[in-house]
């Protein structure tokens, strides 16, 4: 049974979530493997709850707010790390099992969504994930000033 939710833990997931079709697994080199990106890249590491992003980092004090009430938003922190908080979506009812996970659209690094090959590349496909993208998320760099970044 424990092998069995470790295999699924880093098993590569297609699925419709807060922001786009993406890739979703703990498991960053299976992302890397089917975007046919190099390793040296972080991706958001995406988190069901406040609870579990303090686990991974500490939110400098005067953002704690903006953070916590934030929809749709990634935020790279001062260790340049991006997080992304997710609640009262469809993409909890995965990542609630997961508690956190990498992400990224499910395209060739570069190229369009094409979902044929996104189907091939995952191994656990969640449902039928939509054929179009939804907004982007917003990017916030945490530093010592809050900056937008670059979207």
């Amino acid at each position: 049974m424990l092998q069995k939710r470790v295999e699924m833990k880093k098993s590569l997931y297609l699925t419709a979530t807060d922001t786009t079709i993406g890739f979703v697994s703990q498991d960053s080199s299976k992302i890397d493997i089917a975007k046919k990106r190099l390793p040296n890249k972080h991706y958001i590491r995406v988190v069901n709850s406040l609870k579990t992003l303090k686990s991974f980092t500490r939110v400098p004090q005067k953002y704690k707010n903006r953070v916590r009430r934030s929809k749709q938003t990634t935020f790279i922190m001062p260790n340049r790390y991006s997080f992304r908080v997710v609640r009262d979506t469809e993409h909890n009812l995965l990542l609630d099992r997961l508690e956190y996970a990498y992400s990224s659209s499910a395209n060739l690094s570069g190229e369009e969504y094409n979902q044929e090959y996104a189907k091939q590349q995952a191994q656990i496909i969640v449902c039928q994930p939509h054929t179009q993208n939804s907004k982007a998320s917003k990017i916030y760099y945490l530093g010592l000033e809050i900056s937008k970044s670059i979207r």
